[in-house]
């Protein structure tokens, strides 16, 4: 499996995690602080859930998320 990294940060409530892969293919999870410690996992899982997907590898942002949120 690839690197993951994970840093929890003071972001907008509006904005659970956001997920980034960096220049040497590893990724960073970043997850929103003021969530309570349940919604930082479950948004924890699901940015996993794009890195197994290859979801860096799809063109279309809306599918990846639609596909994400009906399975």
């Amino acid at each position: 499996m690839e690197d993951i990294y994970v840093q929890i940060l003071d972001m907008d409530t509006k904005i659970p995690e956001q997920l980034v892969k960096n220049n040497d293919d590893s990724y960073t999870i970043f997850l929103n602080s003021r969530l309570s410690r349940d919604s930082q996992l479950k948004s924890y899982y699901h940015a996993l859930k794009h890195i197994r997907e290859d979801d860096f590898e799809r063109e279309s942002v809306q599918e990846i998320e639609t596909k994400a949120h009906t399975q």
